[in-house]
Parts: C-alpha cells; sequence; structure tokens
C-alpha cells in the first residue's frame, strides 16, 4: 500500500471518492526542475503555451500605479473588467462571470451544473480539466477520440451530443491537437444540442485562430442554445501568471450560478488592473499573435521536414506524432535544455506538444530534433 494512503488510513480519514480517484493533470516543467535536471541555465520553456513575447508594456505601468492597493481587497465581482468586456463582445456585462483563469471556470461549472451520475461528453486527447472536473463532482465522461488525421471526429462528437449530457466541454482552437471548427462543423454540433445541456466551448485560443475560423461566440448567440463561451487572457495577451479568464453565458441567471460556485475575491486586484490595461492595449497583442502565426507556419514546416506527422494548428503551439515514446523524445529535449510538454493519455503517448517561442527558440527546438532523432 502507497504510504501516504496507509497514513490517511491510520488517522481514519475518508476522502471524497470522486476526488482521491482524480487522475493527475499533466502540468509543465518549471524552469527550477529543468535545470537541475538538465545541468543547463538556458532553458527554452515550450510546453505551457505561455507567449513568448511577454506582455504589453501597458500591463507593467498598471501594476506600477500607486492606484493598485495590494492591502485592500479586490472586488469580488470584477465590476470594471466585466463592463469592458461587456463593450469588448457586445454583450451584457451580466452574462460575464470572470475567473482565475478560465480553469476556474470550468471548475465552477461543474460545480454548478453536475451531481454524482451525470454525464459530460468531451474529446481526447482533452484539455485534463475538461475530465478532471467533472470526475470531481461524480460524473460520468464519455470521450470522442481524434480521427487519424488529427481533426474532430464529428459523426462521433454529434451522436454524443445528440444523447444529451448534461455538459459538452469542447474546445476550438483544440487543445492540445491544435486544429478549429470551421462554421459549418460547428453549427452541426450546436444543431445536436438538446434541451438540457450545457454546450461550452472553450475558445482560450481564439486570438490565434485566422479568418477561415468562426467567432464561437457569434454562433452560439444566434443558436438559442444554453452555452457557456469560455476565453482567457493567459495566452494572446501574456497573463498566464496572473490568472484571468471569464464565461460569456447564453443568460443571467446561468452566469449567477456559475458565479455562486466559485470562491469570493478569486481573482486578485493585480489581475483585474493587468487584464484592463490588455483590453486597452489590443494593437500590442494583435501583433504579437501576428508573429507568432508566422512562427506556427515555420516550425510546421520544419517538423514535416523532418518526418513528423503534425496536426493542423490555429494555436499557438503544435501537436505532433513523433513516431515511438514521446516521454523519451521529452527527456532527451529536456537534457539540450529545451522543455515541452510529452502527451501521456492512455493511445497518445507517440504524441508531443510544442509551444511557438522566440525565433531563437523555435531554430534550437529544430536543431535539436536533428540531432536527436536521425532520420
Amino acid at each position: 500500500m502507497d504510504k501516504s494512503v496507509d497514513e490517511a488510513s491510520k488517522h481514519g480519514l475518508a476522502f471524497n471518492p470522486h476526488v482521491a480517484a482524480l487522475p493527475p493533470y499533466n502540468a509543465g516543467m518549471s524552469i527550477a526542475v529543468a535545470r537541475s535536471i538538465s545541468s543547463r541555465d538556458d532553458i527554452a520553456r515550450l510546453a505551457s503555451n505561455e507567449n513568448p513575447d511577454g506582455c504589453s508594456p501597458a500591463i507593467l505601468v498598471a501594476l506600477a500605479s500607486p492606484g493598485l492597493e495590494p492591502w485592500r481587497y479586490a472586488d469580488p465581482a470584477c465590476t470594471a473588467l466585466r463592463a469592458a468586456l461587456g463593450r469588448k463582445l457586445d454583450v451584457a456585462p451580466d452574462t460575464i462571470v470572470v475567473g482565475n483563469g478560465s480553469e476556474e471556470m470550468i471548475a465552477a461549472i461543474s460545480r454548478a451544473m453536475l451531481v454524482p451520475g451525470s454525464s459530460v461528453v468531451t474529446v481526447v486527447p482533452s484539455f485534463g480539466l475538461h475530465e478532471i472536473e467533472p470526475l470531481a463532482q461524480g460524473a460520468k465522461v464519455t470521450k470522442v477520440a481524434m480521427t487519424e488525421d488529427l481533426g474532430f471526429d464529428l459523426d462521433a462528437l454529434e451522436k454524443a451530443i445528440a444523447a444529451a449530457p448534461q455538459i459538452v466541454f469542447l474546445s476550438s482552437p483544440w487543445n492540445p491537437v491544435g486544429p478549429a471548427l470551421d462554421r459549418p462543423s460547428l453549427e452541426r454540433l450546436v444543431a445536436a444540442v438538446r434541451p438540457g445541456t450545457l454546450f461550452v466551448l472553450d475558445e482560450a485560443y481564439f486570438e490565434f485562430a485566422d479568418a477561415s475560423c468562426p467567432n464561437g461566440l457569434e454562433v452560439l448567440r444566434s443558436s438559442g442554445i444554453a452555452f457557456a463561451l469560455l476565453r482567457t487572457f493567459s495566452k494572446a495577451y501574456g497573463l498566464a501568471g496572473l490568472r484571468v479568464g471569464y464565461a460569456v453565458c447564453s443568460h443571467p441567471e446561468l452566469a449567477r450560478v456559475i458565479a455562486a460556485a466559485k470562491t469570493p475575491f478569486n481573482v486578485n486586484a493585480a489581475a483585474q488592473a493587468a487584464a484592463l490595461a490588455a483590453l486597452g492595449d489590443e494593437a500590442w497583442m494583435q501583433a504579437s499573435v501576428a508573429r507568432l502565426r508566422t512562427e506556427r507556419g515555420r516550425v510546421a514546416a520544419a517538423l514535416e521536414a523532418l518526418g513528423f506527422k503534425v496536426a493542423p494548428s490555429q494555436t499557438n503551439f503544435l501537436f505532433f506524432d513523433c513516431g515511438g515514446d514521446s516521454s523519451a523524445l521529452a527527456a532527451k529535449l529536456l537534457q539540450e535544455g529545451i522543455i515541452v510538454k510529452a502527451w501521456r493519455e492512455s493511445g497518445n503517448e507517440r504524441y508531443l506538444r510544442v509551444t511557438i517561442g522566440t525565433p531563437a527558440e523555435n531554430d534550437r527546438l529544430i536543431f535539436a530534433l536533428r540531432r536527436v532523432t536521425p532520420r
């Protein structure tokens, strides 16, 4: 028996069985751990889909402002931020819920909507919390596998959605794979939604998608279904360390119940100030995204030239079949001072996900792959 389990048993602790059985979240490795393992200081962090350009200078100014008072509680309702988002998205602020990253929104939605025995549909490979948070509530999760050409299985998804689960969690652009649904495909899946189902569209990577990808909010608002659309400031806006995400809901009552399922003061004052500053400097974000899109195409072409099967991507990362054990390849790259993410979900252990970094970091990745995977 595991020593920690034995200790818990000795003290008569009774865990929530749904939580105790949860799989671990596959988080990116920290730079300190990477330096310890590789004995290198020059680490390229290409595992967690952070923005290598950093963040807008306006955010740093806002964080240094004397108006930021860390000794005061932040606005628990994120009133100013919800108002700014409402103006940007042309939605009522009372349909918006702001969270400590969109990850908290996934947890709050699960708490608000699910009870033991509820059913949830998502995709696989998946963003881990689309499975973990429903499992924590005792829900049953059906995962629809990607196709052989690394895309959405629309037939299987449509069938699973039509079975009327309590929640559908679907990311488009798709983390960790990369492609996005086109408008006809998204409309087809939305049309399969039945009464009693909440359709959650996770658009964490929305800003990186090109013009061929629909604005999910526009599709959902015209559909008449119950929905929550998730977006984040962590990726394109460069605020991963401050944790700000939000949900746009189909109606205020849904937003109210989701908000009730989160903790008070969940988004700190610095995070709220930074997000407002980010919205005030969209030009910085758009310029950064344009650079990363260009690099995404260049790196994808280089990986394909090395013989890897690369999924189409509308994100700031690439997902590819490395032809063998992805954990072994990730370990070799780590010795080169490069952190990438080996995918560990059952049946997908051949796949690696790499973040698009700076041009120099991307060159380093390509060179290292040539060295450690002779072909």
